[in-house]
This record gives C-alpha cells, sequence and structure tokens, in this order.
C-alpha cells in the first residue's frame, strides 16, 4: 500500500493539447472561453426556467433538466484545465487529478447518452398516448430512470478506474490530448494495457448499442404513431416535438461513433483532439440552444422571466 501511494506521489502527467498550433493559443483560448461562458449560462439558464416555471414541470422537461446538468458539469470537468494549458507554460496535471479528471468525464459522457435514450422512450410514451401520459411516466419512474442512468454512469468509469489505477505511470508522462481521456493515458503506460483496452472497448459497444437500439426502437414506434394521426397539423407538432432531441442525438453520438471509429495511430491524433472537442465543449455549449430555439415552451417560459424582470413601462 505504501508503494503504491510512493508511485501516485512521483507521476505526474503533461498534457499536450494543442502545442503544435502556438500562434493560435491565445485565438483558441478566447474561442474556448467564450463557448465555456455560453454552455455554463445556457444550462444553467435552463435548468432555472424550467425550475421556476410550473408549466414546465413535466417529465419530458424533468430529464431535459438533468441533461443540462450533466451537460454543465461535463464542460466544467474538461474546459477550465483545457483554457489554463493555452495560456499557461505549465501543462503538468497530478496523477490524481488526471485520474479524477478522467473518471467525472466519462461518467459525464456515459451519463448523457442514456439520457438521451431515457429522453426518446420519453417521447414514445407522450405521442403514443398523451392523455395518459403524466400517469405513464410516473414521478416514480421518472426518478428510477434518471438513477439507472447516474448509476450506471458511475459504474463503469469505476471498473475503468479500477484497472488504471494498478498501471504503471511512474516519472513524468506527457499525454498527447487535452484532457486525460482513457486511450491516451493508459497510451503513456509501461503496463500491459490489453485488459483495459478490451474493457473500454466492451463498455462503449454496449453502451452505444444499447442507448442506439433503445432510440431507434422508440423513433420506429413514434413514426408509426404519427403516421396514424389523421391531420396534417397534428403531424408536424409531434415530429416538431422530436426534432430538438433528435438533433441533439444526432450531434453526439455522430461524434462518439466517429472518434471511435478513428484509428489510433500518430497520424489521426489530431482528428481524435478535434472529435473530443465536439463532444467536450462543443456539444454541451450547443443542447441548451437547440432546446430553446427550437422549444415554444421554453421560449414562451424565458420571454416570461425577461418581462418579469424587466418589465416595460
Amino acid at each position: 500500500m505504501m508503494a503504491f501511494r510512493n508511485l501516485s506521489v512521483e507521476t505526474t502527467f503533461a498534457l499536450l493539447g494543442f502545442t503544435d498550433y502556438p500562434d493560435l493559443q491565445i485565438p483558441l483560448f478566447l474561442v474556448f472561453l467564450i463557448m465555456y461562458v455560453i454552455t455554463v449560462v445556457g444550462n444553467l439558464g435552463m435548468i432555472g426556467i424550467i425550475r421556476i416555471n410550473p408549466k414546465l414541470h413535466t417529465p419530458m422537461y424533468f430529464f431535459l433538466s438533468h441533461l443540462s446538468f450533466v451537460d454543465f458539469c461535463y464542460s466544467s470537468i474538461v474546459t477550465p484545465k483545457l483554457l489554463e494549458n493555452l495560456v499557461m507554460e505549465d501543462k503538468s496535471i497530478s496523477y490524481w487529478s488526471c485520474m479524477w479528471q478522467f473518471y467525472l468525464s466519462c461518467s459525464a459522457v456515459v451519463a448523457e447518452s442514456f439520457l438521451l435514450a431515457v429522453m426518446a422512450y420519453d417521447h414514445f410514451v407522450a405521442i403514443r398516448n398523451p392523455l395518459l401520459y403524466t400517469v405513464a411516466m410516473s414521478q416514480r419512474l421518472c426518478a428510477l430512470l434518471v438513477a439507472g442512468s447516474h448509476f450506471w454512469a458511475m459504474f463503469c468509469p469505476s471498473v475503468l478506474l479500477g484497472y488504471a489505477l494498478q498501471l504503471c505511470f511512474t516519472g513524468f508522462k506527457v499525454i498527447n490530448h487535452f484532457f486525460c481521456e482513457y486511450t491516451s493515458l493508459i497510451a503513456v503506460s509501461a503496463s500491459d494495457t490489453r485488459i483495459p483496452q478490451l474493457l473500454l472497448l466492451g463498455f462503449a459497444t454496449f453502451n452505444e448499442v444499447s442507448t442506439l437500439l433503445i432510440i431507434l426502437t422508440s423513433y420506429v414506434f413514434i413514426f408509426v404513431a404519427v403516421m396514424k394521426v389523421p391531420s396534417a397539423s397534428g403531424r408536424r407538432k409531434a415530429f416538431s416535438t422530436c426534432a430538438s432531441h433528435l438533433t441533439a442525438i444526432t450531434i453526439f453520438h455522430g461524434t462518439i461513433l466517429s472518434l471511435y471509429c478513428v484509428p489510433n495511430s500518430k497520424n489521426s491524433r489530431h482528428t481524435v483532439k478535434v472529435a473530443s472537442v465536439f463532444y467536450t465543449v462543443v456539444n454541451p455549449m450547443l443542447n441548451p440552444l437547440i432546446y430553446s430555439l427550437r422549444n415554444k415552451d421554453v421560449k414562451d417560459a424565458f420571454r416570461k422571466v425577461i418581462d418579469t424582470k424587466v418589465p416595460f413601462h
């Protein structure tokens, strides 16, 4: 146990980040700073609007508030260190900080994946039987679905973290990434990493296949249900309800799938970093914008808040 403590103390990582582009450090800092501010304001604002507006106290917005919370946490886990490394010469991060960042960021991405699947099922119930929607999606069921998503999001990274803590990282190690992403982290280990890589592949495959299966199945039934709606206006309203969610799913899962399809070679590291920026920084910023700009209820609630805070005479 003492040897394990000494090992962790002696190990320091350096996040290489975007040092290949020295002339772009300040412009990148400004871009990421603006995106982070939009992410924080957008997601916390979405949570606040949902909480204070009784009209939005429905299962759909309950799940959306949790998605916004996960996006806020995800961006806050990764972006501050990214911003620091863009302007500071010291790119180092301690052993335990790196492991903690990996665990929390991995938990956030798994939680978001399953919350998007839960929201697809919620849309299916709402469109399939709108009169019994609040009965079918009871508060207890909603709480269980969210709790289950967060439990699985904590369990998966715990297993990966357990194996990562057993790897040898003595000395100063340079991670070719802007945060402690798992494949980049274990790549600098002197130990055999076949088991951690297989576990990552197994969890990633299970999470993607299961969530996409839930989403695709839900939307097949949604499409069938919408086609049975007699009026064209009713069909348009039903499809518009799903538009924001489909956009969020396409961006999130499209980026994740493209990231894991990229071969792990030196020639593809820039592609991996760009894809990682998209799902760690860009996606958490876009989600509240997508749901606010395409959702009439959210826009109406936002206008009411503005009118209350800034009355016009």
